[in-house]
């Protein structure tokens, strides 16, 4: 099952799963992209949303404005879809319109591998040094098995001496099972998660291991408007 967390009020760019791309509202291109991978579900907390999707025969399911985060929404959405506790449930923001189906396939294939009784995954690319000083792209470290050890805006490691050129690109996608989405979102609200405005610390700093898949891709998240016109630009 993949679920879009779609949240109108957006800080740094406000309404924009609402902006158009190529002729259609952004969490729409975005659910049309993914659908025929699995069954696709808009978990939203506005009416118009609502409507955007019924017009488009996409699946929305109504959840509370009062969310902290795209996960906790998606939740919920999971619990009124009476999902089975194995059931692998995939996270796809509403401002992924370009992301590949190949993508969000590993995403799939990268659940199925965790060996851990919590199972969450996701996804991370290759960046050069440059593009890794950019606060809005989230960096990620992976260890020896494939486990995230930390993500972070900053740019990381820190190269000391110079030198160094294995950065590593977070995708703002997850996967979990049913059931480790709800242990995940009963987790305690954590410090890490709070000052790098980044979720998934929770799971870091509670001892969870969340399994990384390295993949190529040319898609991003559209997180302002410079952003947007950059995607507008490269997919044109």
């Amino acid at each position: 099952m993949i679920i879009i967390p779609a949240r109108l009020a957006s800080t740094r760019f406000p309404n924009k799963i609402l902006a158009d791309i190529n002729g259609l509202p952004m969490v729409i291109q975005t659910a049309k992209k993914v659908h025929n991978i699995d069954e696709t579900i808009v978990a939203c907390d506005d009416e118009e949303v609502m409507r955007l999707c019924k017009n488009h025969g996409i699946k929305a399911i109504m959840t509370a404005k009062t969310h902290q985060s795209g996960t906790d929404r998606i939740n919920e959405a999971v619990k009124l879809s009476g999902a089975k506790d194995d059931e692998i449930i995939i996270n796809v923001q509403a401002d992924e319109p370009f992301i590949e189906t190949v993508v969000v396939e590993k995403l799939f294939e990268t659940v199925k591998l965790c060996n851990h009784s919590f199972k969450m995954a996701s996804l991370y690319k290759k960046i050069s040094s440059k593009a890794a000083q950019d606060t809005n792209l989230v960096k990620v470290i992976i260890d020896k098995k494939q486990n995230a050890i930390y993500f972070s805006r900053n740019k990381i490691p820190y190269d000391r001496d110079g030198g160094f050129d294995e950065y590593y690109g977070h995708l703002g996608l997850y996967g979990f099972t049913a059931s480790s989405l709800s242990e995940f979102c009963s987790l305690p609200y954590s410090i890490l998660e709070h000052t790098e405005k980044l979720e998934q610390l929770r799971a870091i700093e509670s001892g969870k291991k969340i399994k990384m898949a390295l993949v190529e891709t040319r898609s991003f998240g559209i997180d302002t408007t410079e952003d947007l016109k950059k995607a507008m630009e490269l997919f044109r």
